[in-house]
């Protein structure tokens, strides 16, 4: 196979590449564009198509998603207006959303929930339409226009925050057990009280039983067995997102997409998203990344510069359970 050498010439055209992509796709060059159920059928059609955390099932689902109390926008560039390059679900709620089933539930919210409920704004979904631009800072420049948008639109929103999945977390903690379960008689992920609690439910070694259970997604199906293992997924969590490092910034990408915009890392949510890939990928939970609007800027510069993670009370006393748990 042949292996391209990346030399110091490479890396610099690179650079110059991506700073012209930059260019490019300045905010200047891009028009913010909203969907509803009345834009253009290949609008719709391409929204559907492209949406990569939370698949659109048919047209109804579509239309819930652009319907009461849903904004969708997307960027496109000057020269192919509707044409999506990144585009943005936003939910209006009257408190922060713990659970995206909620959000992309079968029936629309009723007309009861009046427009002065609305107090918060949930992104809970961003998803480029081309991963050719996965260098550049769409994405960051997307969320910032559409929080002045609705701020426009709700002078009374309060709240700004994402609910967000935790993709390779089951991975993650897959190669901790295999790890573990090789090594008898170690167990730092699970108190004896929890090993006994999940033993008991299952009838076998908690990190044998676990690998199965947590692939599959199956686990769910026993209450004993889901109220025993909250507490320790929940550390486990706190620990993959705050803790867990590539090159010092936060290993889980999603994580480190919103801690570089600013976000706290604010609350993580349990049985959050019940679909099959929710449970697959991130044992169903969710976490919110909440934007306070005045403080972006210094988290953002804080973040990048000094690695600082920003984050609620919650996940630091999730972060200490689990340390105190573990020698990792």
């Amino acid at each position: 196979a042949l292996k391209l050498v990346e030399g110091p010439h490479v890396r610099e055209m690179n650079g110059v590449l991506k700073s012209m992509l930059s260019e490019w796709f300045s905010s200047g060059f891009l028009n913010l564009e909203r969907v509803t159920w009345h834009s253009p059928c290949e609008v719709l059609q391409k929204i559907s198509e492209c949406e990569a955390v939370h698949p659109v099932k048919n047209w109804m689902d579509m239309k819930r998603r652009v319907g009461p109390y849903r904004r969708c926008y997307f960027f496109s560039h000057c020269s192919t207006p509707g044409e999506p390059l990144v585009v943005l679900h936003v939910a209006l709620t009257g408190d922060i959303s713990n659970n995206i089933q909620g959000i992309v539930k079968e029936c629309p919210p009723t007309e009861t929930e009046e427009r002065n409920r609305i107090a918060a704004a949930i992104f809970y979904s961003i998803s480029l339409t081309q991963q050719g631009l996965q260098g550049v800072e769409l994405g960051t420049f997307l969320i910032k226009r559409v929080v002045k948008e609705l701020q426009k639109e709700f002078p009374q929103l309060g709240a700004f925050s994402s609910l967000s999945p935790i993709p390779g977390f089951t991975k993650w903690l897959l190669g901790l057990l295999n790890v573990q379960g090789k090594e008898h008689g170690r167990n730092e992920l699970f108190t004896d009280s929890e090993c006994q609690e999940i033993s008991a439910v299952t009838g076998n070694p908690v990190h044998e039983s676990l690998k199965g259970f947590l692939s599959s997604g199956e686990w769910v199906k026993s209450e004993k067995l889901t109220q025993a293992l909250q507490g320790p997924l929940m550390r486990l969590c706190a620990w993959y997102l705050y803790g867990e490092k590539h090159r010092g910034y936060a290993l889980n990408p999603v994580a480190n997409f919103h801690l570089q915009n600013g976000a706290v890392m604010w609350r993580i949510n349990w049985m959050a998203d019940s679909s099959l890939k929710g449970l697959t990928s991130s044992c169903g939970l969710m976490v919110n990344y909440r934007y306070y609007l005045e403080e972006t800027g210094p988290n953002s510069i804080s973040y990048l510069g000094s690695k600082n993670i920003k984050a609620s009370e919650q996940i630091l006393s999730l972060v200490a359970q689990f340390q105190n748990n573990s020698k990792l």
